[in-house]
């Protein structure tokens, strides 16, 4: 799909979902349905409905395409080791552009670019979490048509251009677990930055192996790609450590079916001085209930008493040896008349109660009617009548509840004690005592010692810590999270550049960071806190710094961080200079001179290709409009013209700084600093650059490290030097050098495994040394 426009005003995109398609599609006869799956960007016709953007002519008739924003194809990148990227290009000479990005924030997880100013195609991604970037010299902005496409397999890079294999490299394995929220992004990286200029056609995203044949079919598949082999030895090593597990419960089993074997259980249950074996049954008839032995406890319950049904001449009554009522003849002796109270309160709110003649008003108080309760249990109104009700810890005896006795909670398991004490029943409660030599935890429950006040416990020193009956129980206090074992500090807005949150809401700075979040580099070369050797100069950095050679000086090779291994380069001896015949080679610090003693060249003029240049004549050359150059002693120096900003006439071209037009100033990434054109600032981990009103941005040249290991410290772009292969970040796996995990399983260099007792820690094969680490947001989830 093309996309042009010589200055691009970003389109809201996001409104026009339902304006593209994306199409699903396998080659016949592949099994494997999304083997070959593809994502077509097919050609949409917005330019009526979306500003700045320009319809022109691709590279087919009649074709157009425009840039859009959707979020499907992010969920097609997620856990995909292996795709490639096709597009047919046309890019104004000398600009620079994305091509293609997704990303969050300032988070890219692939972003190609093209810039024309440094003529290098770049690839941007993400690894572990850290940004990565790699560069490939190459001239695509020359406004002419290019097929380029990008093929990633695991760690394994291919780089083609009009069908021509020009790079081929080995990576970090990018990181595709891609956001939700991550934008995608066609000929641009965001509304303001990055904006390409020319013409994009046929894009095309293929989640297949050697997905670059599509573009150009003559290129054939030979070898398998590095996806894989790697899924085929991950598939070996999954089945080994699946062969292990099985292996160990299988022998756990077996060891537990030995001693089930010869082992018979029963647990009996004690009642009144007698045993009874478990699931058996038995009555107390003076005490009304039916009881079961159940797994060594006695449970009882209240004989079911159903309802007496007496005829209309006799009435339920207790009698003596029965748990249940029965029924008696009742005796009348005479009728008697009476006479009802006048009520005050309407009809409607008046009942009759139980065995009465006359109403009474609904609310009625029984109880105060005297009704004689025992000493266990209390009167209360009912609807119609009043009725003893027993008080808690006591049950009526016999079903009635005007008399009531004490529930023994300690005999009939109705307790709650827990182990190490001893059930005490009490009038109507019960009490839990502890045992001799146990101290008190709660109520209903004792410890054998306090091992929070011994200090015997295994608690953070930011958890509180409660003793419980078999041990302790450990709780991070407020501003701390955690499970209690390990307790971190916890801050708001987070802690950046890799700085420690140490309390609450406070950040401990690494070294060349600060700021209330550690967000601030601290310029060590502009607030003098780095001295140089004076054949150096200091070069920041995020984090750090390096003093970087002079222009004539080259490193020894010890590369001293003090810049003192700088050493001048003999130009001379090298043969790197540019004296002529006539004149001979004098080497000086930095640089070198040339001294004409006799000869036809010793008239100091320089032989041009339109004629003569007197010697200290100077002009300007027509291969550069920004350079002047000099005749000296019969030799020609050209350099960059200083530039006048005072001078209205000043070639804005050569001298960015000094344009001060408002279209020419830049927007850093964050949206929050304007620059001027020339102005260059630290973006992340690469060096950006403001020309004429586009934003440039190259990776950071490091400092070479010849130590064996080496780690990039969080917040930080350059490699340090580290002596834990453990912490190494630039380590080569060697599958010759195995590890034997906990199981005695052997482990190829490179792989990964779960400690059998502890699922938060996980161990690595550094190339034969075992590095395990802890999961801290692990730990505080279980």
């Amino acid at each position: 799909m093309p996309r042009t426009e010589d200055r691009a005003t970003p389109a809201q995109m996001d409104i026009y979902f339902t304006l593209f398609s994306l199409f699903f599609f396998t080659k016949p006869g592949n099994r494997r349905l999304f083997a070959n799956l593809q994502i077509i960007f097919l050609e949409l016709d917005l330019a009526n409905a979306t500003y700045g953007i320009t319809q022109v002519a691709g590279l087919h008739n009649n074709s157009k395409a425009f840039l859009f924003r959707g979020n499907r194809v992010v969920q097609l990148f997620r856990s995909k080791s292996e795709f490639t990227f096709l597009a047919s290009i046309q890019q104004k000479s000398s600009t620079s552009g994305v091509i293609f990005s997704i990303h969050e924030s300032e988070h890219s997880y692939f972003e190609l670019e093209s810039s024309g100013v440094r003529e290098e195609i770049r690839y941007h991604y993400r690894f572990k979490g850290k940004p990565r970037s790699e560069s490939f010299p190459y001239r695509l902005a020359d406004g002419l048509w290019h097929k380029i496409a990008l093929t990633i397999s695991a760690s394994h890079l291919l780089l083609h251009v009009d069908c021509n294999r020009i790079y081929e490299r080995v990576i970090d394995p990018p990181q595709m677990e891609i956001t939700p929220g991550s934008g995608v992004w066609l000929g641009q990286h965001s509304h303001k930055h990055g904006l390409f200029k020319g013409v994009i056609q046929d894009v095309k995203l293929i989640f297949a192996p050697n997905g670059y044949i599509t573009q150009c079919p003559n290129l054939n598949r030979t070898c398998p790609t590095c996806s894989d082999f790697l899924s085929l030895v991950q598939g070996i090593m999954d089945l080994q450590e699946l062969l292990a597990k099985m292996t160990l419960k299988l022998n756990y089993a077996e060891s537990r079916l030995t001693q089930l074997e010869g082992c018979h259980c029963e647990r009996t249950c004690s009642a009144n001085g007698l045993v009874y074996r478990d699931k058996e049954l038995w009555v107390e008839p003076e005490n009304c209930r039916n009881c079961a032995c159940k797994n060594g406890v006695v449970e009882c319950r209240r004989i079911f008493c159903p309802p007496a049904n007496c005829s209309e001449d006799s009435l339920p009554v207790h009698v003596e040896g029965s748990c249940c009522k029965k029924c008696r003849r009742e005796y009348r002796e005479h009728n008697i008349t009476e006479t009802c109270a006048e009520l005050n309160c309407t009809l409607g709110e008046q009942i009759l109660p139980d065995g009465r003649c006359c109403n009474v008003c609904r609310g009625y108080d029984f109880c105060a009617e005297g009704v004689i309760c025992g000493e266990n249990s209390e009167c209360k109104n009912l609807n119609t009548k009043a009725e003893c009700e027993c008080r808690s810890g006591y049950a009526s005896i016999h079903g009635d509840s005007t008399y009531c006795e004490d529930i023994d909670e300690c005999a009939t398991q109705m307790h709650y004690c827990q182990s190490n004490t001893v059930c005490v029943n009490l009038p109507g409660s019960h009490r839990c005592d502890c045992l001799p030599g146990f101290i008190r935890v709660d109520e209903y429950s004792c410890s054998e010692h306090d091992e929070c006040a011994g200090g015997q416990n295994l608690c953070d020193e930011n958890a509180i810590c409660t003793n419980t009956i078999r041990g302790h129980l450990c709780t991070c206090k407020p501003g701390y999270v955690g499970n209690g074992t390990i307790c971190r500090a916890f801050c708001e807005d987070g802690c950046r550049s890799g700085g420690t949150c140490v309390s609450p809401n406070t950040c401990v700075c690494p070294s060349g960071f600060t700021g209330p979040r550690c967000e601030t580099d601290i310029d060590e070369c502009a607030e003098g806190l780095i001295q140089c050797h004076n054949h150096s100069r200091c070069v920041n950095l995020p984090g750090w710094y390096h003093c970087e050679c002079r222009s004539g000086f080259h490193d020894n090779g010890s590369y001293l961080l003090d810049g003192s291994s700088c050493i001048d380069v003999d130009e001379c001896s090298l043969q790197t200079h540019t004296c002529w015949n006539h004149s001979v080679c004098v080497n000086l610090p930095g640089s070198y001179d040339c001294v004409c003693t006799s000869g036809p060249g010793c008239s100091g003029d320089c032989p041009q290709e339109r004629g003569i240049r007197r010697n200290g004549e100077d002009w300007k050359p027509s291969f550069d409009r920004c350079a002047i150059c000099s005749c000296k002693d019969g030799h020609t120096y050209c350099r960059r013209r200083p530039c006048d900003c005072g001078d209205p006439d000043q070639d804005l071209f050569c001298c960015p700084s000094c344009d001060n037009r408002p279209s020419s100033q830049c927007l850093d990434q964050s949206g929050r600093t304007l620059y001027p054109s020339g102005a260059s600032w630290l973006y992340g981990c690469q060096q950006c650059r403001c020309l004429e009103g586009e934003v440039d941005c190259w990776s950071l040249v490091c400092p070479v490290l010849v130590c064996e290991y080496t780690a990039v410290v969080e917040g930080e772009c350059c490699p340090r030097c580290v002596a834990d292969p453990c912490l190494a970040d630039n380590l080569s796996y060697d599958i010759r050098q195995t590890c034997q995990d906990p199981a005695g399983v052997m482990r190829l260099s490179g792989d990964t495994w779960h400690m059998p007792n502890s699922p938060c820690t996980t161990c690595k094969c550094k190339n034969g040394n075992v590095c395990c680490s802890v999961d801290l947001d692990c730990l505080q989830n279980n």
